[in-house]
Protein backbone atom coordinates (compact mmCIF):
# COMPACT_ATOMS: atom_id res chain seq x y z
CA UNK A 1 0.00 0.00 0.00
CA UNK A 2 1.43 3.42 -0.94
CA UNK A 3 3.00 5.55 1.82
CA UNK A 4 2.57 8.92 0.41
CA UNK A 5 0.91 11.59 2.33
CA UNK A 6 0.36 15.03 1.64
CA UNK A 7 2.83 18.36 3.45
CA UNK A 8 0.69 21.25 3.72
CA UNK A 9 1.17 24.84 4.56
CA UNK A 10 -1.62 27.01 5.64
CA UNK A 11 -2.77 30.55 6.42
CA UNK A 12 -3.19 31.13 2.14
CA UNK A 13 -6.21 32.36 0.86
CA UNK A 14 -7.13 30.15 -2.20
CA UNK A 15 -7.92 32.42 -5.25
CA UNK A 16 -9.08 31.18 -8.45
CA UNK A 17 -11.35 29.30 -10.98
CA UNK A 18 -11.67 25.48 -10.23
CA UNK A 19 -14.18 23.09 -12.55
CA UNK A 20 -15.56 19.94 -10.13
CA UNK A 21 -14.92 16.30 -11.17
CA UNK A 22 -17.96 14.57 -12.31
CA UNK A 23 -19.93 13.04 -9.57
CA UNK A 24 -18.42 9.91 -7.76
CA UNK A 25 -21.71 8.68 -7.09
CA UNK A 26 -22.98 8.40 -10.48
CA UNK A 27 -20.03 7.20 -12.17
CA UNK A 28 -20.21 4.03 -10.49
CA UNK A 29 -23.77 2.75 -10.55
CA UNK A 30 -23.37 3.84 -14.92
CA UNK A 31 -20.93 1.34 -15.03
CA UNK A 32 -23.04 -1.14 -13.29
CA UNK A 33 -26.23 -0.10 -15.76
CA UNK A 34 -24.07 0.19 -19.04
CA UNK A 35 -23.80 -4.25 -18.52
CA UNK A 36 -27.52 -4.45 -18.98
CA UNK A 37 -27.08 -4.33 -22.87
CA UNK A 38 -25.20 -5.34 -25.45
CA UNK A 39 -23.71 -1.84 -27.36
CA UNK A 40 -21.63 0.82 -26.98
CA UNK A 41 -21.62 3.34 -24.44
CA UNK A 42 -19.62 6.62 -23.91
CA UNK A 43 -19.37 8.16 -20.85
CA UNK A 44 -17.73 11.65 -20.46
CA UNK A 45 -16.63 13.44 -17.48
CA UNK A 46 -15.71 10.68 -15.49
CA UNK A 47 -13.91 10.98 -12.60
CA UNK A 48 -10.49 9.14 -13.23
CA UNK A 49 -9.86 8.05 -8.99
CA UNK A 50 -9.26 5.38 -7.57
CA UNK A 51 -13.11 3.70 -6.88
CA UNK A 52 -13.88 4.35 -10.52
CA UNK A 53 -10.81 3.09 -12.26
CA UNK A 54 -10.68 -0.27 -9.85
CA UNK A 55 -14.40 -0.44 -10.67
CA UNK A 56 -13.90 -0.01 -14.63
CA UNK A 57 -11.24 -2.67 -13.82
CA UNK A 58 -13.58 -4.97 -12.62
CA UNK A 59 -15.63 -4.61 -16.00
CA UNK A 60 -12.52 -5.44 -17.67
CA UNK A 61 -12.06 -8.81 -16.25
CA UNK A 62 -15.91 -9.75 -16.40
CA UNK A 63 -15.66 -8.90 -20.14
CA UNK A 64 -16.37 -5.16 -21.06
CA UNK A 65 -13.86 -3.57 -23.78
CA UNK A 66 -13.09 -0.01 -22.59
CA UNK A 67 -10.91 2.55 -24.60
CA UNK A 68 -10.46 5.65 -23.06
CA UNK A 69 -11.14 8.81 -25.97
CA UNK A 70 -9.28 11.89 -26.63
CA UNK A 71 -11.40 13.70 -24.08
CA UNK A 72 -9.54 13.76 -20.89
CA UNK A 73 -12.99 11.73 -18.45
CA UNK A 74 -14.20 10.07 -21.65
CA UNK A 75 -14.54 6.36 -22.28
CA UNK A 76 -15.83 3.97 -24.87
CA UNK A 77 -17.36 0.52 -23.32
CA UNK A 78 -18.17 -1.99 -25.97
CA UNK A 79 -19.58 -5.23 -24.51
CA UNK A 80 -20.51 -8.28 -27.37
CA UNK A 81 -21.42 -10.89 -24.47
CA UNK A 82 -23.51 -10.92 -21.04
CA UNK A 83 -20.97 -9.88 -18.36
CA UNK A 84 -19.19 -13.12 -16.37
CA UNK A 85 -21.43 -13.74 -13.07
CA UNK A 86 -18.39 -14.60 -10.86
CA UNK A 87 -17.22 -10.98 -9.80
CA UNK A 88 -13.40 -10.56 -9.10
CA UNK A 89 -12.95 -10.63 -5.38
CA UNK A 90 -9.89 -9.00 -4.48
CA UNK A 91 -10.82 -5.80 -6.45
CA UNK A 92 -14.61 -5.79 -5.46
CA UNK A 93 -13.84 -5.98 -1.85
CA UNK A 94 -11.90 -3.01 -2.09
CA UNK A 95 -14.46 -0.88 -3.27
CA UNK A 96 -18.28 -0.09 -2.02
CA UNK A 97 -19.15 0.89 -5.56
CA UNK A 98 -19.17 -3.05 -6.74
CA UNK A 99 -22.35 -3.36 -5.23
CA UNK A 100 -23.73 -1.89 -7.67
CA UNK A 101 -23.07 -4.71 -10.24
CA UNK A 102 -25.41 -7.21 -8.15
CA UNK A 103 -28.62 -5.68 -9.73
CA UNK A 104 -27.76 -5.34 -13.46
CA UNK A 105 -25.40 -9.08 -13.54
CA UNK A 106 -28.39 -10.76 -11.79
CA UNK A 107 -31.02 -9.05 -14.49
CA UNK A 108 -29.15 -10.01 -17.51
CA UNK A 109 -27.19 -13.78 -15.92
CA UNK A 110 -29.84 -14.66 -13.59
CA UNK A 111 -27.16 -15.27 -10.91
CA UNK A 112 -24.21 -12.96 -9.45
CA UNK A 113 -21.77 -13.52 -6.62
CA UNK A 114 -21.39 -10.52 -4.99
CA UNK A 115 -18.18 -10.74 -2.58
CA UNK A 116 -18.34 -8.61 0.67
CA UNK A 117 -17.91 -4.76 -0.77
CA UNK A 118 -15.40 -3.16 0.92
CA UNK A 119 -15.04 0.81 1.16
CA UNK A 120 -14.97 3.58 3.82
CA UNK A 121 -14.46 2.46 7.00
CA UNK A 122 -17.35 4.67 8.92
CA UNK A 123 -19.28 2.23 10.42
CA UNK A 124 -21.58 -0.85 9.60
CA UNK A 125 -22.93 -0.70 6.29
CA UNK A 126 -25.90 -3.05 5.80
CA UNK A 127 -26.56 -4.95 2.68
CA UNK A 128 -30.31 -5.75 3.72
CA UNK A 129 -31.94 -3.19 2.14
CA UNK A 130 -30.64 -4.38 -1.34
CA UNK A 131 -30.99 -7.92 -0.46
CA UNK A 132 -34.55 -7.77 0.03
CA UNK A 133 -35.38 -5.78 -2.86
CA UNK A 134 -33.65 -8.12 -4.57
CA UNK A 135 -35.52 -11.12 -2.76
CA UNK A 136 -38.69 -9.04 -3.10
CA UNK A 137 -38.41 -9.49 -7.21
CA UNK A 138 -38.07 -13.04 -6.96
CA UNK A 139 -33.83 -13.86 -6.48
CA UNK A 140 -33.08 -16.21 -3.76
CA UNK A 141 -30.06 -15.21 -1.19
CA UNK A 142 -27.50 -17.40 0.12
CA UNK A 143 -24.97 -16.02 2.60
CA UNK A 144 -21.33 -17.15 2.98
CA UNK A 145 -18.60 -15.80 4.92
CA UNK A 146 -16.95 -13.74 2.25
CA UNK A 147 -19.93 -13.13 0.01
CA UNK A 148 -23.45 -13.32 -1.37
CA UNK A 149 -24.76 -16.01 -4.17
CA UNK A 150 -27.77 -14.54 -5.67
CA UNK A 151 -29.70 -16.14 -8.02
CA UNK A 152 -33.34 -16.02 -9.80
CA UNK A 153 -34.89 -17.92 -12.67
CA UNK A 154 -37.56 -14.99 -13.75
CA UNK A 155 -37.79 -11.80 -11.94
CA UNK A 156 -41.28 -10.22 -11.52
CA UNK A 157 -42.67 -6.47 -10.68
CA UNK A 158 -43.84 -5.70 -7.21
CA UNK A 159 -44.62 -3.18 -4.95
CA UNK A 160 -41.41 -2.68 -2.62
CA UNK A 161 -40.87 -0.37 0.65
CA UNK A 162 -37.81 0.00 1.11
CA UNK A 163 -36.70 -0.49 4.91
CA UNK A 164 -34.60 2.54 4.01
CA UNK A 165 -34.13 5.51 1.42
CA UNK A 166 -30.53 3.77 0.40
CA UNK A 167 -28.87 5.03 -2.53
CA UNK A 168 -27.24 2.31 -3.77
CA UNK A 169 -29.84 0.06 -2.87
CA UNK A 170 -32.51 1.93 -4.42
CA UNK A 171 -30.49 1.65 -7.92
CA UNK A 172 -30.07 -1.71 -7.43
CA UNK A 173 -33.56 -2.13 -7.60
CA UNK A 174 -34.26 -0.48 -10.44
CA UNK A 175 -31.29 -1.82 -12.42
CA UNK A 176 -33.19 -5.45 -11.55
CA UNK A 177 -36.77 -4.06 -11.99
CA UNK A 178 -35.61 -3.22 -15.74
CA UNK A 179 -35.97 -6.43 -17.01
CA UNK A 180 -38.50 -7.67 -14.41
CA UNK A 181 -42.23 -8.72 -15.68
CA UNK A 182 -44.80 -6.83 -15.33
CA UNK A 183 -44.40 -3.29 -13.10
CA UNK A 184 -41.87 -2.40 -10.08
CA UNK A 185 -42.98 0.28 -7.65
CA UNK A 186 -40.83 1.57 -5.35
CA UNK A 187 -41.60 3.49 -2.21
CA UNK A 188 -39.29 5.29 0.15
CA UNK A 189 -36.73 5.08 -2.58
CA UNK A 190 -33.74 7.25 -2.45
CA UNK A 191 -33.54 10.48 -4.77
CA UNK A 192 -30.36 11.97 -5.11
CA UNK A 193 -29.29 13.85 -8.26
CA UNK A 194 -26.78 10.50 -9.20
CA UNK A 195 -29.69 8.40 -8.89
CA UNK A 196 -31.22 10.61 -10.88
CA UNK A 197 -28.58 10.69 -13.56
CA UNK A 198 -28.91 6.72 -13.43
CA UNK A 199 -32.55 6.89 -13.99
CA UNK A 200 -31.99 9.01 -17.23
CA UNK A 201 -28.85 7.26 -18.53
CA UNK A 202 -31.64 3.72 -18.32
CA UNK A 203 -34.87 5.76 -20.15
CA UNK A 204 -32.26 6.69 -22.69
CA UNK A 205 -31.46 3.05 -23.76
CA UNK A 206 -35.31 2.54 -23.52
CA UNK A 207 -36.26 1.73 -19.44
CA UNK A 208 -39.40 2.81 -18.87
CA UNK A 209 -38.85 4.59 -15.69
CA UNK A 210 -41.55 7.23 -13.62
CA UNK A 211 -41.44 9.36 -10.92
CA UNK A 212 -37.43 10.41 -11.02
CA UNK A 213 -36.37 13.00 -8.81
CA UNK A 214 -38.95 11.59 -6.07
CA UNK A 215 -39.35 8.94 -3.82
CA UNK A 216 -42.04 6.83 -5.23
CA UNK A 217 -40.29 5.38 -8.56
CA UNK A 218 -42.47 2.82 -11.24
CA UNK A 219 -40.53 0.58 -13.31
CA UNK A 220 -42.27 -0.76 -16.32
CA UNK A 221 -40.28 -4.11 -17.24
CA UNK A 222 -38.82 -4.41 -21.12
CA UNK A 223 -37.70 -7.27 -22.64
CA UNK A 224 -34.49 -5.07 -24.03
CA UNK A 225 -32.44 -2.21 -23.52
CA UNK A 226 -30.09 -0.73 -26.70
CA UNK A 227 -27.80 2.20 -27.38
CA UNK A 228 -29.92 4.59 -29.20
CA UNK A 229 -27.79 5.43 -33.03
CA UNK A 230 -25.33 2.84 -32.71
CA UNK A 231 -23.92 4.28 -29.17
CA UNK A 232 -25.54 5.70 -26.12
CA UNK A 233 -23.81 9.10 -24.86
CA UNK A 234 -23.81 10.23 -21.74
CA UNK A 235 -22.22 12.89 -19.31
CA UNK A 236 -21.84 12.86 -15.77
CA UNK A 237 -22.83 15.94 -14.05
CA UNK A 238 -20.37 17.99 -11.37
CA UNK A 239 -19.56 16.26 -7.80
CA UNK A 240 -21.77 18.57 -5.77
CA UNK A 241 -19.79 17.44 -2.97
CA UNK A 242 -17.12 18.75 -4.33
CA UNK A 243 -18.47 21.99 -4.88
CA UNK A 244 -19.63 22.10 -0.94
CA UNK A 245 -15.86 21.39 -0.11
CA UNK A 246 -14.88 23.76 -2.49
CA UNK A 247 -17.01 26.88 -0.60
CA UNK A 248 -15.34 25.55 2.52
CA UNK A 249 -12.16 26.09 0.86
CA UNK A 250 -12.38 28.96 0.42
CA UNK A 251 -14.30 30.33 3.43
CA UNK A 252 -11.87 29.23 5.77
CA UNK A 253 -8.86 30.45 4.25
CA UNK A 254 -10.59 33.92 3.46
CA UNK A 255 -10.20 33.30 -0.41
CA UNK A 256 -12.55 33.99 -3.79
CA UNK A 257 -13.15 30.83 -5.51
CA UNK A 258 -15.16 30.96 -8.59
CA UNK A 259 -16.43 27.81 -9.52
CA UNK A 260 -17.76 26.23 -12.90
CA UNK A 261 -20.29 24.05 -13.96
CA UNK A 262 -22.45 24.05 -10.92
CA UNK A 263 -26.49 22.61 -11.30
CA UNK A 264 -27.90 25.22 -8.36
CA UNK A 265 -30.40 22.49 -7.66
CA UNK A 266 -28.08 20.35 -6.30
CA UNK A 267 -26.85 22.51 -3.83
CA UNK A 268 -29.96 24.59 -2.45
CA UNK A 269 -29.55 22.66 1.24
CA UNK A 270 -25.83 22.96 0.93
CA UNK A 271 -25.81 26.70 0.32
CA UNK A 272 -28.98 26.92 3.10
CA UNK A 273 -26.78 25.30 5.62
CA UNK A 274 -23.95 27.53 5.07
CA UNK A 275 -25.49 31.10 5.17
CA UNK A 276 -26.93 29.42 8.67
CA UNK A 277 -22.60 29.15 9.35
CA UNK A 278 -22.26 32.85 7.80
CA UNK A 279 -20.97 32.12 4.67
CA UNK A 280 -22.28 34.19 1.31
CA UNK A 281 -22.58 31.92 -2.07
CA UNK A 282 -23.18 33.98 -5.12
CA UNK A 283 -24.86 32.25 -8.30
CA UNK A 284 -23.01 33.26 -11.13
CA UNK A 285 -23.70 32.43 -15.52
CA UNK A 286 -23.28 28.41 -14.83
CA UNK A 287 -21.78 28.43 -11.68
CA UNK A 288 -21.02 30.11 -8.48
CA UNK A 289 -18.38 32.83 -6.68
CA UNK A 290 -17.31 32.36 -3.21
CA UNK A 291 -16.23 36.23 -2.10
CA UNK A 292 -14.16 36.59 0.15
CA UNK A 293 -14.55 38.91 3.74
CA UNK A 294 -17.40 36.33 4.55
CA UNK A 295 -18.83 36.77 8.21
CA UNK A 296 -18.55 33.41 9.38
CA UNK A 297 -20.81 33.81 12.31
CA UNK A 298 -23.35 31.01 12.96
CA UNK A 299 -26.77 32.27 13.25
CA UNK A 300 -28.55 30.34 16.02
CA UNK A 301 -32.00 28.87 16.23
CA UNK A 302 -35.02 31.40 17.79
CA UNK A 303 -34.83 32.43 21.72
CA UNK A 304 -30.73 31.79 20.83
CA UNK A 305 -31.35 28.19 21.09
CA UNK A 306 -27.96 26.50 19.76
CA UNK A 307 -28.74 25.12 15.83
CA UNK A 308 -28.18 22.08 14.65
CA UNK A 309 -27.13 20.71 10.83
CA UNK A 310 -27.93 17.31 10.55
CA UNK A 311 -28.19 14.60 7.30
CA UNK A 312 -31.18 13.08 6.17
CA UNK A 313 -32.36 12.02 2.38
CA UNK A 314 -32.19 14.13 -0.11
CA UNK A 315 -32.96 16.86 -0.59
CA UNK A 316 -31.73 17.27 3.12
CA UNK A 317 -28.15 17.84 3.81
CA UNK A 318 -25.70 15.39 2.41
CA UNK A 319 -24.62 12.97 5.11
CA UNK A 320 -21.14 13.11 3.15
CA UNK A 321 -20.68 16.52 3.53
CA UNK A 322 -21.01 16.76 7.56
CA UNK A 323 -17.08 15.80 8.35
CA UNK A 324 -16.44 18.96 5.71
CA UNK A 325 -19.03 21.40 7.55
CA UNK A 326 -17.86 19.95 11.25
CA UNK A 327 -14.54 21.67 10.07
CA UNK A 328 -15.95 24.84 8.54
CA UNK A 329 -17.78 25.54 11.44
CA UNK A 330 -14.48 24.86 13.94
CA UNK A 331 -13.78 29.08 11.94
CA UNK A 332 -16.88 30.43 12.87
CA UNK A 333 -18.13 32.53 15.25
CA UNK A 334 -20.67 30.93 17.49
CA UNK A 335 -21.55 26.96 18.79
CA UNK A 336 -23.53 24.05 16.31
CA UNK A 337 -23.86 20.83 16.91
CA UNK A 338 -23.41 18.34 13.91
CA UNK A 339 -25.86 15.33 14.14
CA UNK A 340 -24.54 12.66 11.71
CA UNK A 341 -27.39 10.09 11.60
CA UNK A 342 -26.05 7.46 9.56
CA UNK A 343 -23.20 6.30 10.20
CA UNK A 344 -21.67 5.47 13.80
CA UNK A 345 -18.08 5.69 13.30
CA UNK A 346 -17.93 8.48 10.81
CA UNK A 347 -17.42 11.58 13.44
CA UNK A 348 -14.48 9.67 15.11
CA UNK A 349 -11.76 11.47 12.83
CA UNK A 350 -12.61 14.73 15.55
CA UNK A 351 -9.45 13.53 17.35
CA UNK A 352 -7.27 14.65 14.96
CA UNK A 353 -9.48 17.97 14.46
CA UNK A 354 -9.31 18.31 18.24
CA UNK A 355 -5.10 17.85 18.44
CA UNK A 356 -5.29 20.67 15.95
CA UNK A 357 -6.63 23.30 18.35
CA UNK A 358 -10.37 22.82 17.48
CA UNK A 359 -13.16 23.11 20.49
CA UNK A 360 -15.40 20.11 20.17
CA UNK A 361 -17.27 17.57 22.37
CA UNK A 362 -18.19 14.30 20.82
CA UNK A 363 -21.28 13.63 22.24
CA UNK A 364 -21.64 10.33 21.22
CA UNK A 365 -20.97 8.45 18.03
CA UNK A 366 -23.62 10.32 16.12
CA UNK A 367 -23.26 13.92 17.59
CA UNK A 368 -20.49 16.80 17.99
CA UNK A 369 -20.88 19.93 19.58
CA UNK A 370 -18.61 22.77 17.98
CA UNK A 371 -17.61 25.59 19.63
CA UNK A 372 -15.84 28.39 17.26
CA UNK A 373 -13.93 30.09 16.21
CA UNK A 374 -10.88 27.94 16.97
CA UNK A 375 -7.16 28.79 16.25
CA UNK A 376 -5.68 25.46 14.46
CA UNK A 377 -2.44 24.44 14.32
CA UNK A 378 -0.82 22.40 12.13
CA UNK A 379 -0.36 18.30 12.77
CA UNK A 380 0.21 14.98 11.77
CA UNK A 381 -2.85 13.28 11.20
CA UNK A 382 -4.41 10.22 9.03
CA UNK A 383 -7.21 10.03 7.11
CA UNK A 384 -10.13 7.18 7.77
CA UNK A 385 -12.14 7.76 5.02
CA UNK A 386 -12.67 9.78 1.71
CA UNK A 387 -14.86 12.32 3.53
CA UNK A 388 -12.84 12.62 6.76
CA UNK A 389 -9.63 13.07 4.44
CA UNK A 390 -11.23 16.49 2.50
CA UNK A 391 -11.96 17.55 6.20
CA UNK A 392 -9.01 17.48 7.10
CA UNK A 393 -7.37 19.01 4.12
CA UNK A 394 -9.55 22.33 5.04
CA UNK A 395 -8.12 22.07 8.28
CA UNK A 396 -4.87 22.29 7.37
CA UNK A 397 -5.48 25.20 4.82
CA UNK A 398 -6.43 26.94 7.38
CA UNK A 399 -3.84 26.50 10.07
CA UNK A 400 -0.95 27.41 11.16
CA UNK A 401 1.74 25.71 10.34
CA UNK A 402 2.64 22.81 8.85
CA UNK A 403 0.30 19.98 8.83
CA UNK A 404 0.63 15.80 7.65
CA UNK A 405 -2.05 13.91 6.31
CA UNK A 406 -1.21 10.54 5.95
CA UNK A 407 -3.30 7.75 4.64
CA UNK A 408 -3.95 9.81 1.57
CA UNK A 409 -5.21 6.78 -0.55
CA UNK A 410 -8.47 7.50 1.19
CA UNK A 411 -8.45 10.79 -0.03
CA UNK A 412 -7.62 9.48 -4.17
CA UNK A 413 -10.40 6.90 -3.75
CA UNK A 414 -13.10 10.23 -4.13
CA UNK A 415 -11.23 13.30 -5.18
CA UNK A 416 -9.22 13.42 -8.40
CA UNK A 417 -5.44 15.14 -8.33
CA UNK A 418 -6.70 17.26 -5.34
CA UNK A 419 -3.56 18.00 -4.40
CA UNK A 420 -2.61 19.14 -7.77
CA UNK A 421 -5.79 21.21 -8.93
CA UNK A 422 -5.94 23.41 -4.86
CA UNK A 423 -2.32 24.42 -5.77
CA UNK A 424 -3.46 26.21 -9.58
CA UNK A 425 -5.99 28.08 -6.61
CA UNK A 426 -2.72 28.60 -4.30
CA UNK A 427 -3.01 26.16 -1.62
CA UNK A 428 0.89 25.10 -0.63
CA UNK A 429 0.21 21.07 -0.51
CA UNK A 430 2.49 18.72 -2.18
CA UNK A 431 2.47 15.05 -1.78
CA UNK A 432 5.44 12.90 -0.54
CA UNK A 433 5.86 9.98 -2.02
CA UNK A 434 8.03 7.72 0.75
Amino acid sequence: MSSSYFKIIGKNPLHGTVIPQGNKNEALPLLGALLLWEGDVILDNLPEIADVLKLMEVLRQIGVEITPLDTKGSYLFQKKNPPKSDLPYELCSQLRGAVTLAGPILARTGRVFLPKPGGDKIGRRRMDTHLLALEALGAKIEVFPDGYMITAERLVGKDILLDEASVTATENAVMAAVYSEGTTTLRNAASEPHVQGLCRFLVQAGAKIEGIGTNFLQITGVSSLSSPNGVLKHRIGSDYLEIGSFISLAAVTGGEIHIKDVNLEDIRMIRMVYSRLGIEVRPTEGGILVPPDQKMEIIPDYHGATPKIDDAPWPGFPADMTSVALVTATQCQGTVLIHEKLFESRLFFVDNIIAMGAQIILCDPHRAIVIGKSRLYGQRVASPDIRAGMAMIIAALCAEGQSEIHNIVQIDRGFEGIDTRLRTLGAQIERIND
